[in-house]
């Protein structure tokens, strides 16, 4: 994984991170950033995996 890949999709997932959080609250659950951490592990996972195939895709 490139990290100025990485750092990019993390940014991302945290400028979403407000709105999935206001969600979660919404539906009663209610999550700390300990909590949350993982998600957003994953979530770069996600990213990323999309980017390179979108990379791939492009050649």
């Amino acid at each position: 994984m490139n990290p100025e890949v990485n750092l990019r999709l993390m940014q991302i997932v945290m400028k979403y991170l407000p709105e999935g959080k206001s969600w979660l609250r919404q539906k009663g659950v209610n999550v700390t950033m300990a909590d949350i951490q993982p998600m957003m592990g994953l979530a770069v996972k996600i990213l990323n995996e999309a980017y390179e195939l979108g990379k791939k895709n492009a050649r």
